[in-house]
């Protein structure tokens, strides 16, 4: 594939996405007195075809095409079924995501650890969630920038490098996010996921067509790689692995917040039922595509030295057309960028809302919004220099990221369920559960065998309780904030 036809499909895919976002601009979220909930929220008026889509870009991202695959590559059918417990865990939106939209509608929250500061009455609960935040999820953040890098890198044979793959990915994040904020952001998401959605499926069918189709497919597998096909895989899972994986994942919609902050946006519950049903169906459709791909390459290319290349060198090979291959290119590079630019959006208002407003005494909207856009190219710069390390196993990469923002689950959980929950409680439960997730993963230690993916949960559960029970609870606070978020009359859901 020339590099010329690489270049020119990201031009393309420039132009149309700059129009896009232009386009979307409103007076509301970009013009002068823009408050913090227009930037950040689109002024909480998203309809749920657009909330639907760009739920699926932000969720779907580099992960999929390039790391689910590799991980399908390396682990076979386990991978598989990792993703679907994901998938079974965005049942929490269903629960949880009218509460959130609720609350948010009634007290004007912009962000979740604003959220969680107000439930607990203390702006250290607020703090502790946005830096720990910031810290689990510029890793996060990070394996995007690497997945477009290892992309054009795999796709142009070495010709572009890894580091002007990331290097493009992160302007292209900074320049989406900065012309109208999270509007600009879910309009250009919208047209990526019908992108990468539409392209994606069609040239996984084709791939397969020209291994001989999906009988050929599997009976290559089941002659050749039997272990992918047959539990627990071919050596990257055992039990405890799985399950270390997939605690964190099964707690995404939640535990992450530039997901969670998506259910402020919604302009009604009707448009929150559209987004959830609309990213089920998404979702469905390229958990398969994403494992067809991690399969067809392992029946292609059995020998590739790194996984995650899976992909870019399924796309780069004479099973896939070069026209149709850079517009899958496309639409994984679109899939990267919406995740990227959706995370610097969350963790600049979490900043700037949740730490600069509570350090700076006279911190009024308007310089809450100016400090969150001097913190986007911040955090694109941290994130680039994380993906620069060039880490392995994209997927596994990801649910590190995941198990650290696991421990805010419980302040989460209890904030609308449990009154007796406390601020020391979920300080206690966010800082130590997170300070033994960094501690487990950088020691390599796994007590009892275990990985950090198992223990983090369980650690932040029994501090948060065990903390709670012997500090004072702010019973009013907590009576208000659960009276707010009862389920709405069938009026209000209109």
């Amino acid at each position: 594939m020339t590099i010329e036809l690489i270049w020119g499909a990201v031009g393309i895919y420039l132009i149309v996405g700059l129009g896009v976002a232009f386009l979307s601009r409103a007076r509301v979220t970009n013009g002068p007195g823009v408050d913090m909930s227009g930037y950040f929220l689109g002024n909480r008026q998203m309809n749920g075809f657009v909330s639907a889509l760009s739920y699926s870009a932000t969720t779907y991202s580099a992960f999929m095409m390039v790391g689910l695959a590799g991980l399908t590559y390396a682990g076979g059918v386990g991978a598989f079924g990792f993703e679907i417990v994901y998938f079974a865990g965005v049942s929490l939106v269903a629960i949880f995501g009218p509460r959130f939209w609720a609350v948010g509608k009634r007290f004007g929250f912009v962000t979740p650890s604003e959220m969680l500061g107000h439930r607990y009455g203390n702006g250290k609960v607020a703090v502790a969630t946005a830096v720990a935040s910031c810290v689990f999820l510029i890793p996060y953040a990070a394996v995007q920038l690497a997945g477009v890098g290892y992309l054009l890198a795999g796709m142009s044979g070495g010709a572009i490098s890894f580091t002007t793959g990331v290097i493009v990915s992160t302007l292209l994040a900074i320049l989406f996010s900065y012309i109208a904020g999270i509007r600009s952001v879910m309009w250009t998401d919208s047209l990526q996921a019908l992108f990468m959605i539409v392209a994606s499926t069609l040239v996984a069918l084709l791939v397969v067509h020209s291994l001989g189709g999906f009988l050929a497919l599997f009976d290559t597998l089941a002659r050749e790689h039997p272990a992918s096909l047959s539990v627990p895989g071919p050596g990257l899972f055992s039990f405890t692995t799985f399950l270390g994986l997939t605690i964190p994942w099964f707690f995404f919609s939640l535990s992450n917040p530039q997901v969670s902050q998506r259910l402020f946006m919604p302009a009604s519950l009707r448009s929150m039922r559209q987004m959830l049903i609309g990213f089920l169906i998404f979702g469905f459709i390229y958990t398969v595509v994403s494992v067809l791909w991690g399969f067809s390459a392992l029946v292609a290319f059995p020998d590739l030295r790194q996984s995650d290349l899976a992909t870019p060198t399924l796309l780069a090979s004479e099973h896939v057309p070069p026209v149709l291959g850079v517009i899958v290119m496309v639409g994984i590079l679109a899939a990267a960028i919406s995740t990227i630019d959706s995370i610097m959006l969350t963790l600049s208002s979490m900043l700037s809302r949740d730490v600069y407003a509570n350090v700076v005494a006279d911190a009024s909207e308007a310089k809450q919004l100016r400090v969150g856009k001097w913190v986007l190219p911040v955090i694109a710069i941290l994130a680039f220099l994380f993906a620069e390390l060039q880490l392995n196993l994209i997927a596994v990469l990801s649910v590190a990221a995941s198990t650290g923002l696991v421990v805010i689950v419980p302040a989460i959980i209890g904030a609308f369920y449990w009154k007796r929950g406390t601020a020391t409680g979920a300080l206690a439960s966010i800082v130590g559960g997170g300070a033994v997730v960094i501690y487990l993963y950088l020691s390599g230690v796994k007590p009892l065998g275990l990985p950090a993916g198992i223990w983090a949960l369980p650690v932040a559960l029994v501090l948060f309780a065990a903390v709670s029970l012997v500090t004072r609870a702010n019973r009013e606070r907590a009576d208000e904030f659960m009276e707010a978020a009862r389920i709405v009359r069938p009026r209000e859901a209109r």
